[in-house]
């Protein structure tokens, strides 16, 4: 009975201040969102364009961040409409056959930093604030910003059913969508979008620095369970959402950035899965002859 008894206490304690019941909702939420879109991103290769989209949003925060006095609100859409410029520009660069996406990419994102970066040597206030931008600040999350966490990840999921067969289409075969007559570059444009508000609910919750771990590595890990795209993105939203809450108690109990320890959870996760996933496991296959 006593252990019955402390091992409800050990759930519970971290819960009882409200601030961290918002947390967990809002660790459910982002672990939930990027683990389905982390599928496309792992099945097309693009985790490169995760990371970089996640440091093109500086000049859209730092302005709304000056603008606004740091209203996080604010903070947020300014983070948002940047990523989502971001994203079109990088779509925009790699529609003709001189420029791969992968140089459009570097070039939005070194292009985008350094302007952030100029904004925010510009203010003498924003250096705590950048602070949180690179790491997370996942214990101040309010009401407001997980209301307005919610309704990015609403659409974001959304577009996601909308386009399923479509986004199915461009990330497993790019050529065949010319035989179906499907607008490639708009579809592709579309998914960049929704990857790019991803990444700014995303960076609450882990920053600019840690954002690339949360949208690959639960896809990642699930990748070793199935085959089909919609089996991973279930998969990959578990194991997000639950290596989420693990983090978040390991960061309570370990008192260390919620950031570190959720994506530390989430490695210890790929680890365990690397090493024993029935059929592809590491030392599954070394057993064989």
């Amino acid at each position: 009975m006593d252990i019955l008894q402390s091992l409800i206490d050990f759930l519970l304690d971290p819960l009882t201040p409200a601030f961290m019941q918002r947390v967990l909702l809002a660790v459910l939420l982002v672990g939930a969102i990027c683990g389905v879109i982390g599928a496309y991103v792992v099945t097309r290769g693009m985790a490169f364009l995760g990371d970089a989209l996640a440091h093109t949003i500086l000049p859209g925060v730092a302005i709304s961040y000056i603008a606004t006095n740091g209203n996080p609100q604010w903070v947020l859409a300014g983070g948002m409409i940047a990523g989502i410029v971001s994203a079109v520009i990088i779509s925009f660069l790699s529609r003709g056959t001189r420029l791969s996406e992968d140089t459009a990419i570097g070039i939005v994102f070194a292009g985008a930093l350094a302007l952030g970066i100029a904004i925010v040597s510009r203010s003498r206030d924003f250096s705590t604030d950048l602070q949180h931008l690179l790491i997370g600040n996942l214990l101040a999350v309010g009401s407001d910003d997980l209301l307005l966490m919610l309704g990015i990840g609403l659409v974001v999921l959304a577009g996601v059913v909308l386009f399923y067969k479509e986004f199915l289409v461009i990330s497993f075969d790019p050529t065949f969508t010319d035989t179906l007559r499907l607008p490639g570059q708009a579809l592709n444009t579309t998914l960049l979008i929704l990857l790019a508000m991803t990444v700014v609910i995303a960076l609450q919750a882990v920053g600019i620095t840690l954002v690339a771990a949360l949208l690959v590595i639960p896809a990642g890990t699930a990748r070793y369970y199935v085959k089909r795209l919609h089996h991973l993105m279930m998969l990959g939203a578990l194991l997000g959402a639950v290596g989420g809450v693990v983090g978040l108690y390991v960061a309570w109990y370990a008192e260390i950035a919620p950031s570190a320890a959720i994506v530390l959870t989430l490695v210890a996760f790929f680890i365990l899965t690397f090493l024993f996933a029935p059929g592809d496991g590491y030392l599954r296959r070394a057993r064989k002859p």
